[in-house]
């Protein structure tokens, strides 16, 4: 076990950390959006505020764990940086958001700009202010600067007051707000109104932020959220969560997200322990229970997990921030359940698939995407809109934090 910490550990501080540095934009802000396979970098590909938000937030998680002792400032200074660097990447990454992906006209976070922070795709999507809201409260909780919590206060007005109706959040619209289809969060064939993916994150969201406030409205909205969840998301009779719905909430597909059904057990678990609501963890908690061991029977296959499977046909690819979410996971899992010491073993077992397959071990370089089933990379680019240090970099402080608090 402390092998394993200790290796996670190394492998942020001395990999993860110092290649999101690496692409930092000193000229016109945020950073940068693209390298290929081939490590080509394009310094004038369009910049996805998504991928902004998540740097943003990255670093500033980063900084606070340096705050807090998990690591030390001998520990930066040996990987090429110092703890105060962490910071200083946060506010990069924070000034570009503010300056040039929050739309001054009619509110709300553009989709991407371009490189020099101009408005490309101006699609206002409900998950897009999500993680707007995630990256800022995560900011405010390491520096203290009220301006970003103001910032992320408008944008959850935003999606109370533009992006709901009477049954739960919706996805995707215009500039100025008029609803548009969903083609974003929208694939396999069916364009859906409703996305469980959206309401995850909204949720995530929402718990950063109420973790940093104590907002009751907030509170209030993840007990809606976790209603949803419990009564329309979760199909108990599958032990599995649907992914895309129409508007009030029926299923459009027979598709079972691995992925985001790992990674939805812990969120969800994180979110009863922000909350502390004694109803909704005695409601949820054993729903959480049974997706992770769903997952784990169904999925877990060669100490990794598959990809998805729909209409019970598996997709065998190995995705980079599916088996990050694994990790996390399975030791929630174990935290959960300290006796059922197969989550532990299989989350070990799967950080040495990481090391194996999907760590790039060239220079210049993080993960790969995706491998085939056979551990082969499949050529897609190492950074774009989605590839972010956001899955990775957030599973190695998971498991620092959570195996020394378990120490």
């Amino acid at each position: 076990m402390n092998t394993f910490v200790q290796e996670i550990e190394e492998h942020l501080k001395t990999r993860i950390i110092p290649f999101w540095e690496s692409l930092k934009d000193q000229k016109y802000g945020g950073y940068y959006g693209w390298l290929s396979y081939d490590l080509a970098l394009d310094q004038k590909a369009e910049k996805g505020c998504i991928l902004n938000s998540r740097i943003t937030w990255f670093f500033s998680n980063a900084y606070t764990a340096y705050r807090k002792g998990l690591f030390t400032e001998e520990d930066c200074r040996s990987a090429g940086y110092t703890g105060e660097a962490l910071l200083e990447e946060a506010k990069h990454g924070y000034v570009f958001l503010k300056e040039h992906c929050i739309d001054r006209e009619y509110g709300g976070v553009f989709w991407s700009v371009t490189y020099d922070g101009k408005p490309k795709d101006t699609t206002k999507h409900t998950y897009n202010q999500a993680f707007a809201i995630y990256a800022l409260s995560s900011y405010y909780n390491a520096t203290g600067c009220k301006d970003a919590l103001d910032i992320a206060r408008g944008l959850q007005l935003i999606i109370e007051e533009k992006m709901t109706d009477e049954y739960g959040y919706l996805e995707a619209f215009t500039r100025d707000f008029r609803p548009e289809s969903n083609e974003k969060l929208s694939e396999n064939g069916v364009l859906a109104e409703k996305t469980m993916n959206t309401l995850l994150h909204v949720f995530e969201a929402y718990t950063e932020f109420y973790r940093v406030t104590k907002d009751p409205f907030t509170g209030e909205r993840l007990r809606f959220m976790m209603d949803l969840f419990a009564d329309k998301v979760y199909n108990r009779e599958l032990k599995r969560q649907e992914v895309f719905f129409d508007r009030t909430w029926n299923s459009l597909i027979d598709l079972y997200s691995y992925g985001h059904d790992i990674e939805t057990s812990w969120l969800m678990d994180r979110g009863l322990e922000v909350l502390a609501d004694p109803a909704y963890t005695e409601k949820l908690a054993p729903i959480t229970a049974k997706i992770a061991e769903a997952i784990y029977e169904k999925a877990y296959v060669n100490h990794s997990l598959m990809n998805e499977a729909e209409k019970g046909v598996d997709d065998t690819t190995r995705v980079w921030w599916i088996q990050a979410e694994t990790v996390v996971g399975f030791i929630n899992a174990w935290q959960k359940k300290p006796g059922e010491k197969k989550f532990l073993q299989a989350a070990e077992d799967v950080w040495e698939y990481i090391r194996k397959y999907l760590v790039d071990p060239r220079e210049g370089s993080e993960w790969f995407w995706c491998v085939e089933a056979d551990g082969t990379p499949i050529h897609k680019p190492i950074v774009e809109p989605w590839k972010c240090p956001y899955h990775n970099g957030r599973m190695c402080m998971e498991v620092i934090r959570r195996m020394s608090d378990a120490s």
